[in-house]
């Protein structure tokens, strides 16, 4: 088993965008699966100890997740991902943001758009994730609220479901 699998993560200031590029120990139809399921996307989205709780989701194009982010000592962020576009197990974009528990978008916070690839390589899949903001400092906000530390720990959380499946 593969155990320095590839992580980037580049911030690219001049077009208000962060690039992550993380391969998976997984066949394609898993690591699809594990993003586009709330089953399973519960099971990591959120970076550990935090949890993750889809409150409803509708797959599709013109369809939406809504879920919170819940905290160890009760805190919930709720947010929103409204699908743009969706090519099964190759790629699916998303408007994400903040919101309340009921969907309604929270204009304090950043939107951003999500565009999500997936390519096998061998005995594991790249997923390749665009993430582009409005304006520069957009971008700065999600970083300076942790951004990079977060996801990073919910890709390892991706990674510890994998290998149960084995």
């Amino acid at each position: 088993m593969k155990n320095n699998l590839l992580m980037n993560f580049t911030v690219d200031k001049e077009n208000s965008t962060v690039n992550v590029k993380r391969e998976f120990n997984a066949p394609v139809a898993n690591v699809w699966s594990a993003w586009t399921e709330p089953e399973i996307l519960d099971q990591w989205w959120a970076p550990a100890p935090w949890k993750s709780k889809t409150k409803s989701m509708d797959f599709k194009v013109g369809g939406r997740r809504l879920y919170a982010m819940l905290g160890p000592q009760g805190e919930e962020h709720w947010a929103i991902a409204d699908f743009t576009s969706i090519s099964p197990k190759t790629n699916f974009k998303y408007l994400d943001a903040f919101s309340d528990a009921e969907g309604n978008l929270n204009t304090g916070f950043p939107r951003s758009d999500w565009n999500v690839t997936f390519s096998e390589q061998g005995n594991s899949t790249i997923v390749d994730v665009a993430i582009k903001h409005d304006n520069l400092s957009d971008l700065e906000k999600i970083i300076e609220m942790g951004f990079k530390e977060g996801f990073t720990i919910a890709m390892e959380g991706l990674d510890k479901i994998f290998e149960e499946v084995k």
